[in-house]
């Protein structure tokens, strides 16, 4: 099943994302986070898509996506999208790689989850801004991790967690 689309590039702070209309993100089988396999003006791609906390999606550009498009704020975009079981493994950002380096042994639990429940504890630890609350979320990751937990909680998947791009947990809204 392939959604089509068309969006804009909108920049958001530094970062550079595109909003899913209606009806496309209508067309997910979720309305939290959905591993896609896509094209971006013919570009192929594979992410994991973000909610909006308004029952939406958007996709996070990232750099190779943005320097091979030559994306910038306000450009139209076609895209097409489809839902896959099969997740890409999450950018470890670098204080949970290096926490998860220095526990050898966690290093088969880690491999042992899903690439979906890695996204989860990766958004997870990435879902404040403060960076005590951050660490403490790294030590705790840790923690929940030698105790067998499998996901890192039930915090509500369909929020958008990102706090660069997010607020309460809604992609903030630039009109």
């Amino acid at each position: 099943m392939s959604i089509a689309f068309e969006g804009h590039v909108q920049q958001i702070g530094e970062r550079l994302i595109v909003r899913l209309p209606a009806e496309a993100s209508g067309a997910l089988p979720s309305r939290g986070q959905v591993a896609v396999e896509g094209e971006l003006d013919d570009h192929p791609f594979a992410t994991v898509l973000e909610p909006d906390g308004r029952k939406g999606h958007w996709i996070a550009i990232d750099p190779e996506l943005r320097d091979a498009l030559a994306l910038r704020d306000g450009e139209p975009v076609v895209g097409a999208l489809t839902p896959t079981k099969a997740w890409p493994e999450p950018a470890l950002p670098e204080d949970l790689a290096a926490a998860l380096d220095g526990a050898a042994d966690l290093a088969e639990t880690w491999a042992s989850l899903t690439p979906m429940a890695r996204w989860e504890w990766v958004r997870w630890v990435k879902a404040t801004k403060n960076p005590e609350t951050r660490a403490r979320r790294v030590e705790v990751s840790l923690s929940k991790l030698r105790d067998g937990k499998r996901r890192p909680c039930c915090f509500d998947l369909s929020s958008c967690t990102d706090p660069e791009v997010s607020k309460s947990g809604k992609l903030i809204d630039l009109g």
